[in-house]
């Protein structure tokens, strides 16, 4: 279903994108040069997936709705209980809303390094209720099930943060290098090319 949702944007949005990542990277490239910052390939891709990442999730949540209602709902699991575990509408509104925020959550702590839970949950809020009352103004619905479980996806990747940053602790100097990181960077970025060519390919053909 998500999958879905990202080839239906990526359809519509791929022109604008491909002229924003042109741009942001030459714009990238003479700053570093300006600057006298070394170039890290690991890092820029990061932070240009990072900004993708906010873009696309932007999209998802102002231009997608599976089940368009405008409506307002205060109560804590009211629509979280109507969806059948493992049926299209779970998988949409309850699973699809904490998946979502998974990589915000990874990013806050990865942005901020916060010492706590705190920072996490104060943005991944706020974020979420501004979603909701945009939402509420372009003829959707504000739910406070959605806030919550975007909640819950935030707090998830904050975690996956904090267990990848243990992990990465005890790894070996080599594997935790930027050589090592831009060989696997320089391997997802054919692995990615090869996908992007075929799917195009099966679009224009």
């Amino acid at each position: 279903m998500i999958a879905q949702i990202i080839h239906k944007i990526f359809n519509n949005i791929w022109p604008m994108l491909v002229i924003f990542m042109v741009a942001l990277i030459c714009m990238r490239f003479f700053y570093l040069q300006n600057h006298k910052e070394r170039f890290c390939l690991h890092k820029e891709v990061s932070y240009l997936v990072s900004i993708l990442y906010i873009w696309l999730l932007f999209e998802i949540l102002t231009t997608t709705e599976y089940n368009p209602t405008s409506g307002f709902n205060l109560i804590p699991f009211k629509e979280i209980m109507r969806y059948k575990v493992g049926t299209t509408m779970f998988n949409y509104n309850v699973l699809g809303n904490i998946l979502i925020f998974i990589p915000f959550g990874y990013l806050i702590g990865e942005y901020i390094n916060p010492k706590n839970i705190f920072p996490v949950l104060i943005t991944g809020l706020i974020t979420s209720i501004t979603v909701e009352f945009v939402q509420l103004n372009i003829g959707r619905s504000f739910d406070i099930d959605d806030i919550l479980l975007n909640i819950v996806g935030a707090i998830t990747g904050y975690l996956l943060y904090i267990g990848l940053s243990a992990i990465k602790r005890h790894l070996p100097s080599f594997l935790t290098s930027d050589t090592f990181y831009n060989i696997v960077t320089v391997i997802l970025i054919i692995l990615f090319g090869i996908y992007i060519f075929g799917y195009w390919g099966v679009i224009f053909k």
